[in-house]
C-alpha cells in the first residue's frame, strides 16, 4: 500500500521496468562561480535511462557537449573548445550509477561514474526521487532530482583567468544538475 504526498505522487520507490528520459519536462545543468555571481548553462541534447530488474537499479545518461547553451554563441563556442569540454574529441559527458540508495522520505543517494573529457571519476550525487503510478495518460512516472559538485581540474578543465586585482574569473568547483522525468520506455 502506497501513500500519497501533497503532490499526489506515491511514497518513494524504485518500481521494476526501465524508464526513459521525458526530455520535456527534465534539464541537466551546471553552476560554476564567475567572479561575483553563479553562472548557470544547460545542455539541450541528453539523454537518460533507469532500469530496475531484479532488485537493482541502473541510472545512467549522457549529455552532448555541443549542445552547451549559455545563451552567447561566443562563449559555448569557448566552452566547445579544448580549454573547456574539448567536444571535437570528447563529444559527450556520460554518466552511470549502480548505487541507488532511497530512503522512506524520497531522500535520494547514488554512487556512480561520471566522464568528462575522457577522464572518468567516481562521484556520488544526492536529491530526491518521485514517483506517480498514474499520469494523466495511465502511465507511471518517475521524477529524479540530483546534484553533486566537482573539481573542474579533476577533468583537465584547467582554463582560468586572472583578475588585474587579484583572484581568478572562474571557480574550480562545478555543481552539476539534473532534473529528470522518467517514463516506461516503449517496447
Amino acid at each position: 500500500m502506497s501513500t500519497a504526498t501533497a503532490t499526489g505522487s506515491a511514497a518513494p520507490a524504485i518500481p521494476a521496468g526501465t524508464f526513459a528520459l521525458d526530455p520535456v519536462h527534465s534539464t541537466v545543468g551546471f553552476e560554476v562561480k564567475h567572479m561575483i555571481s553563479t553562472f548557470r548553462g544547460s545542455f539541450a541534447d541528453y539523454d537518460a535511462r533507469l532500469v530496475n530488474g531484479h532488485g537493482r537499479a541502473r541510472l545512467e545518461g549522457s549529455a552532448e557537449v555541443g549542445s552547451v547553451d549559455v545563451r552567447d554563441e561566443t562563449l559555448a563556442g569557448h566552452l566547445k573548445s579544448a580549454d573547456f569540454f574539448d567536444a571535437e574529441s570528447n563529444p559527450r559527458i556520460e554518466f552511470s550509477a549502480e548505487r541507488l540508495d532511497v530512503a522512506e522520505d524520497g531522500a535520494l543517494a547514488l554512487d556512480g561514474e561520471i566522464t568528462i573529457r575522457g577522464v572518468t571519476r567516481p562521484i556520488r550525487a544526492t536529491g530526491r526521487l518521485e514517483q506517480v503510478e498514474a499520469d494523466m495518460g495511465g502511465s507511471p512516472r518517475i521524477g529524479v532530482e540530483l546534484e553533486t559538485t566537482v573539481d573542474r581540474r579533476d577533468f583537465g578543465i584547467d582554463w582560468n583567468a586572472a583578475l588585474p586585482k587579484g583572484g581568478f574569473a572562474l571557480g574550480n568547483e562545478v555543481r552539476l544538475v539534473a532534473r529528470l522525468e522518467l517514463v516506461p520506455e516503449e517496447a
